[in-house]
């Protein structure tokens, strides 16, 4: 199972999940965050995964495709609070206040 909790702020989308990030629960992610972003020309797009507990290769290509959406709307994206192995493709920050530091918004 899979929480998505979404705030809106200071030009960030953060984006706070708790659960399993795994090929059950990704199309939930991707159906409505993906939208989301491309609808409201979200340029900035930060993931907070403290409460992931796992996360395979469904889960990371389901990260990508967010912060890509933010891309093609000129923007970035980063990952914060997290001890999950991810590989070099991924920003990743301490937490949401050094997130809204690095974006400079």
């Amino acid at each position: 199972m899979l929480k998505i909790n979404m705030e809106y702020r200071k030009g960030v989308l953060f984006v706070r999940l708790k659960g399993d990030l795994t090929k059950y629960t990704v199309n939930s992610l991707n159906n409505y965050l993906i939208p989301v972003i491309s609808k409201n020309g979200i340029k900035y797009i930060v993931y907070n995964l403290n409460a992931v507990t796992v996360i395979d290769n469904y889960g990371k290509d389901s990260l990508k495709k967010g912060v890509n959406a933010a891309k093609l709307n000129d923007g970035d994206g980063l990952i914060c609070n997290t001890s999950l192995i991810l590989n070099d493709e991924f920003k990743i920050v301490k937490d949401e206040l050094s997130a809204l530091s690095l974006l400079e918004v």
